[in-house]
């Protein structure tokens, strides 16, 4: 299997439509990848909080269009990362899209664990509920976002749920950059699946990104890492790893709590 992480730089002089059709035209590039990965909130910054409300749109908003015609065009399952979605009730959520290779909105994840304390994110932004995966021709994918990297507990319902290979966009700060890699290795160990971190690049609200998307496999070994500046990530793995890996070391069997 074939992934490409696109680990994009996200500038404030940059405009969010310019930075779409530039995205789009990054997506169509990977024709040949089963599949391609996007960072969170690519569109506005994962930090740019005083922007959520003005850059929020309806999940079948102007990205959703966008990206569902890059993906149709690329013939790829894309995990587009996420964007301030506005519900119809007015709350604000940070919602990943995820579309199949026919351009069909395959899932939506609303981020379950709201980054900030008692700022940002946090009460911006309402809290997802639903574990979401996503059956791939060759795995099945769970999804998450940014913070929830942090949440152990997420991971193994997403496994519970059949998952073998975990997605994590992200803006992730360049600060707590070792914090990025000790905690998608770990999710890899732990749960016996590999791991795809896609983060942004470049600096956005004056908070420097740290860049590195990251591929782990099943028993932690990082198969290939970014740098800090804009940079497409591609990596071949074999899903049947997972299975292997399990049979081999059936630590998952042994599970108490």
């Amino acid at each position: 299997m074939r992934a490409s992480l696109i680990q994009i730089a996200v500038h404030e002089d940059e405009s969010v439509e310019s930075r779409r059709r530039r995205v789009a035209s990054l997506v169509r590039d990977q024709a040949g990848a089963d599949l391609v990965v996007l960072p969170e909130l690519w569109t506005t910054g994962a930090f740019a909080f005083e922007e959520f409300g003005n850059a929020a749109e309806p999940l079948e908003g102007p990205t959703h269009e966008v990206m569902a015609k890059a993906a149709s065009d690329a013939g790829v399952w894309l995990h587009a990362g996420s964007v301030p979605e506005r519900a119809p009730d007015g709350t604000l959520y940070n919602t990943s899209l995820f579309f199949s290779p026919s351009g069909e909105l395959a899932a939506s994840y609303r981020k379950i664990h709201r980054f900030g304390f008692d700022k940002g994110e946090a009460v911006l932004m309402g809290r997802g509920e639903d574990l979401v995966t996503v059956r791939l021709p060759e795995t099945t994918v769970g999804v998450a976002t940014c913070y929830d990297l942090r949440f152990p507990e997420l991971f193994r319902g997403l496994v519970d749920a059949g998952a073998e290979t975990l997605v994590i966009p992200a803006g992730w700060p360049e600060r707590r950059r070792a914090h990025w890699t000790l905690l998608a290795r770990a999710r890899a160990v732990e749960n016996q699946a590999f791991v795809l971190a896609c983060g942004t690049a470049g600096t956005h609200a004056r908070v420097p990104q740290a860049g590195h998307s990251i591929v782990v496999d099943p028993w932690g070994e990082v198969l290939a890492e970014a740098g800090a500046g804009e940079e497409i990530l591609t990596v071949e793995f074999d899903p049947g790893k997972v299975s292997v890996t399990r049979e081999q070391f059936p630590a998952l069997k042994d599970r108490v709590l």
